[in-house]
Formats: structure tokens, sequence, C-alpha cells
């Protein structure tokens, strides 16, 4: 027994340092994806000061940070409250190691012609790809539809003034799971005063749940999309169409059987 434990000493140090560089490595592929790495650079200037601080016996300044280290705490939870509820959001997803990627397709090109013929005519436009976390109860805030994806039906819903027009429509492998649906408004403080409704509660949903929402403005024709707690305003159509694609092709199988059951309730 004397040489498992052996090697178990040797091995032990190996697997925690690479647990560890693990999730260093996914916590930061989370933080540069939102405003959180200011978080993070924020955090490193103090502890610089710390430091210094500490070994040059600057008793007045340590006495100051070490009391104040608690309200740090708590403006860091208010100020970034959006980036962290989306890091928990992921952990609990456990998209963290998840690394297949498969899934049934959107039919990109005809959300993507009905979004440029309404930016064209200057009619809004929320259309919300569903992805792993369900969103029952934005889509019971809505009409269900369950119809088959279509420009034109995506194109009568936004391009007239239907009953549905000023929701958002719900989009899922290749359905339209509802339309003239409520989302969330955004809460961040630091949102384009120029930005309306639509792109207040794309970002909302975005900062809720992994959903992709795509935005179309009325008053600019301008296409967005809305992922992971930001807004990327006025992209190109190329942009947007390499953007889908990427953030579509997560695995989506666990996700499919709950939405069958949103329409046999």
């Amino acid at each position: 027994m004397d040489w498992i434990t052996q090697v178990w000493g040797f091995i032990r140090p190996i697997l925690d340092i690479l647990i560890l560089s693990a999730l260093i490595y996914q916590i930061y592929k989370v933080l540069v994806q939102t405003r959180a790495i200011q978080l993070v650079k924020g955090g490193v200037i103090i502890a610089l000061i710390y430091v210094v601080a500490y070994f040059l016996k600057l008793s007045t300044l340590l006495w100051i940070m070490n009391s104040l280290a608690t309200v740090f705490v708590i403006i860091i939870a208010i100020v970034f409250q959006p980036e962290l509820r989306n890091i928990f959001t992921r952990i609990g997803r456990g998209e963290w190691f998840s690394y297949g990627r498969s899934g049934k397709p959107h039919q990109l090109d005809t959300v993507l012609n009905a979004a440029e013929i309404l930016a064209g005519r200057r009619r809004g436009g929320l259309l919300v790809f569903a992805r792993q976390v369900v969103i029952r109860n934005v889509i019971d805030s809505g009409t269900k539809l369950n119809a088959d994806l279509s420009s034109s039906l995506i194109l009568t819903i936004f391009g007239h003034d239907t009953p549905l027009h000023d929701g958002a429509m719900i989009i899922k492998g290749g359905k339209i799971l509802s339309a003239g649906c409520m989302l969330p408004l955004s809460e961040q403080v630091d949102i384009r005063r120029s930005f309306g409704t639509r792109h207040r509660a794309a970002l909302g949903m975005a900062e809720d749940t992994d959903a992709v929402v795509l935005v179309v403005s009325e008053e600019t024709g301008a296409i967005s999309l809305a992922y992971d707690a930001n807004l990327y305003y006025d992209l190109s159509m190329e942009e947007i169409r390499k953007t889908l694609k990427e953030l579509l092709s997560l695995r989506e199988e666990s996700l499919e059987k709950r939405e069958e059951a949103l329409f046999e309730d």
C-alpha cells in the first residue's frame, strides 16, 4: 500500500493544479463576455494598492481599506448585479464543461430575410431564440402559435399593426412558439438613453436567460443582437448570421422535451 500512497502523493498536486486551472479558464471565458471583466481589473488594482500599503506600513491606508472592505463587496454586488447573475445562471445550467454542439437548425435565412425587410420598411421587430433555459413564463405571456417558422408569418406579425406586433416572438427549433410576449426590461443603469422599449426588453431577456434576441429598430432600421447580458447594436447582416450560427449551435436536446410539454398542458 505504500506505493499507492506515494503515487497518490505525486498525482494529487498535479490534479489540484489541473482542476484549478480549468476552473480559472472557465471563469475567464464567462467574464470576458460581460462587463464583469472590469470588476476583475478593479480588484487587481485594489489588491496591488493593499500589498504596497502593507509592505510600506501605511497604517492609515490599511485601516481605511480594511474598514471599507465590506462596503466594497456591497457596491460590487449592486453595480455588477446583472453580470454576477449571468455568471451564476451559467453555473446552474451546467454549461461550463459542455463541449458538444448539435441541435435543430433555426432556419436563420428565413428569419434574417424577414428582419432585413422589416429594417427596410422601418418596422420594429423583437425575435427571441430560446436555448437551454426554459422560458415558459415568457411564452405564456403571449399568444401561443406553435407554427412553422416562415418569413411571411414574421412579416405578417411585425410588418402590420396586428395585435401581436408590439410584443416579442419566441422561436425554437424551426417553430414560432408564441408571439406578442412580454419581456423583462433591463436593469442596467448605463444603457443608452436613445434605446427604446424593444432594446431594453431585449437586453433584459439576455440578462435573465441564455436566449439570443434579435432586435429591429423602428426608428433607424438598425438590426442588433442581445445575448449574455450585452447588447450589440447595428450589426451587419454577415455579423448577425455568423454570430447566430455560433450561438445557436449549442446542445438543445434537453430543452426540446420540456418545450413539447408546454402545449400539452
